[in-house]
């Protein structure tokens, strides 16, 4: 599948799961919002329920005591008027005169100042039309006094229950009864804290268990709306637990946000592999090239050399035969060497490698492999410096893989030479308590700023334009870092582009017991 059809698909797929995703977000949000009006309506309705049940049980109580200091004042008029009610009072003759009479006894007993009335009515032998008449105006001075009476508990209350200090005017036990009771029939039924203040601000009551989490969105509302404005007192009500309950009704939306954001994530986790295996796909096709073009080098070398010391035609003198000899031999070493890399590798990746590691001498092992790398680089007009200054030069390692190590990165000094240019190779050791360290520097092309973290990758390979026109199948840096990995230590990189490169070794110092 090309790679830019790869790339529509996941483009599609992508806003597709993102589409969605919003929309379940979109629809969440529009819920919650829609909850949090109906939550505000239904506590705003409860409180301003609670203010009125509390104004009108204020009216009921003033009520009450007004009624109950009339009833004082009866008893008194009562046993006043006593002595004249039982002179005046004339025995019923028939059972209509008694119906009269039972009436004519209670009214006056709630009332004393109706005796004359009721006495008149009593005494009157006119018909019946007259005694319904004034029997209606019987009742008609009963509803005068009662008005009377509520009057004058409304002029208290104007005139002097406003007085009173809200912590007096208030019931608070009954009013924090009222606001459960309203919240329970508005469909409201989470923890509330809530407070009493006036009009100013001052608070005048708390709740025993008031906290303050939730504060920042509370519900006021206005206590005596008809008092002066000085006299008035604000309820405060706020819920810690609003956003749960608010977010109660969308959470059977979270699995399916959840289902979808695992797909999405699953998605872009797929689109990742597919081209981290296209791209290993290149990688390995580039590798299969590489590395048929590298191996075809010494199986061409040895096959000439093969077909010269096999042509009769030709006349073959010992020095002739010696360096065929010498040929074959060179080119089956770099191919066993080319073999063993690939090996090496896979053998590693398992994690099956087995180390001999000796003491050896890092100082020793440096000069040797600069003696022997010397020609290769004069071959380029430069020339190999050596600095030793590691004192304490001891190190514990398989020989054989550590001077691959050191010849891997001399190879690459070798391979990325300045066209036409000399090459210097600069290798220096030295040392201190902890560690030993070995530096590799050459005057080479240098690697990009861009390149560096990739270049210990397997099979990486840094451009060069052609392909080709540098060999390697991108192992010999992944084997030197895995071998450096393996031996405890650590190898560094830095490079200037057009410069040359420096590569430093670090290990660990072996102490003497």
């Amino acid at each position: 599948m090309k790679k830019k059809t790869i790339w529509t698909i996941a483009v599609i797929m992508g806003f597709s799961f993102l589409g969605l995703l919003l929309l379940q977000l979109n629809y969440i949000e529009e819920m919650a919002e829609m909850k949090k009006e109906q939550f505000d309506e239904s506590v705003n309705r409860a409180l301003y329920q609670a203010s009125r049940n509390m104004e009108l049980n204020e009216t009921l109580r003033y009520l009450e005591d007004d009624v109950n200091k009339n009833e004082l004042k009866s008893k008194k008029s009562e046993k006043q008027n006593k002595d004249t009610a039982a002179t005046h009072q004339v025995p019923a003759t028939d059972n209509q005169g008694e119906a009269y009479t039972s009436f004519e006894a209670k009214m006056v007993q709630s009332n004393p100042s109706l005796t004359t009335k009721a006495l008149i009515l009593r005494n009157d032998s006119g018909s019946i039309s007259a005694t319904k008449k004034r029997m209606q105006e019987v009742v008609r001075n009963r509803y005068v006094y009662q008005k009377a009476l509520l009057e004058e508990v409304v002029y208290n209350i104007l005139y002097s229950a406003s007085d009173r200090p809200l912590s007096q005017r208030i019931n608070f036990k009954l009013l924090d009864q009222d606001l459960k009771a309203e919240m329970m029939n508005n469909g409201i039924n989470i923890p509330y804290h809530f407070t009493v203040l006036t009009q100013d601000g001052r608070e005048v009551y708390r709740c025993p268990d008031y906290v303050e989490d939730g504060e920042e969105s509370s519900y006021s509302q206005v206590l005596f709306r008809n008092d002066p404005p000085n006299r008035m007192g604000v309820v405060k009500v706020h819920f810690p637990d609003m956003n749960s309950y608010i977010f109660s009704s969308v959470r059977f939306m979270i699995p399916s946000m959840i289902f979808t954001i695992v797909l999405l994530v699953t998605f872009i986790f797929t689109i990742v592999i597919i081209f981290r295996q296209k791209r290993y796909s290149e990688i390995k096709n580039d590798f299969i090239n590489n590395m048929t073009h590298e191996l075809k080098t010494p199986i061409a070398s040895i096959s000439l050399a093969a077909q010269m010391m096999n042509d009769k035609s030709l006349t073959k003198s010992p020095k002739m035969i010696e360096h065929l000899g010498g040929i074959v031999n060179d080119e089956s070493k770099r191919l066993r060497f080319l073999v063993e890399k690939v090996l090496q590798m896979s053998m590693y990746d398992r994690k099956k490698a087995v180390l001999k590691k000796k003491h050896t001498d890092l100082n020793e092992m440096v000069e040797t492999i600069a003696h022997s790398f010397t020609l290769r680089v004069e071959h380029t007009g430069g020339k190999v410096y050596v600095d030793i200054e590691a004192i304490d030069s001891t190190i514990y390692v398989d020989e054989m893989h550590f001077q691959n190590v050191i010849f891997n990165l001399l190879d690459n000094a070798v391979k990325y030479a300045k066209p036409d240019e000399p090459l210097n190779v600069y290798l220096k050791t030295w040392n201190n308590n902890e560690h030993l360290y070995l530096s590799i520097r050459d005057t080479g092309q240098g690697i990009k700023k861009e390149n560096l973290k990739k270049i210990f990758d397997k099979f990486y390979r840094v451009h060069t334009g052609n392909r080709h026109d540098v060999k390697g199948f991108g192992l010999g840096l992944a084997y030197v870092k895995k071998m450096i990995d393996l031996h405890e230590g650590e190898i560094k990189v830095s490079s200037v582009y057009g410069k040359g490169t420096k590569f430093t070794i670090v290990l660990p110092v072996i102490m003497d017991s």
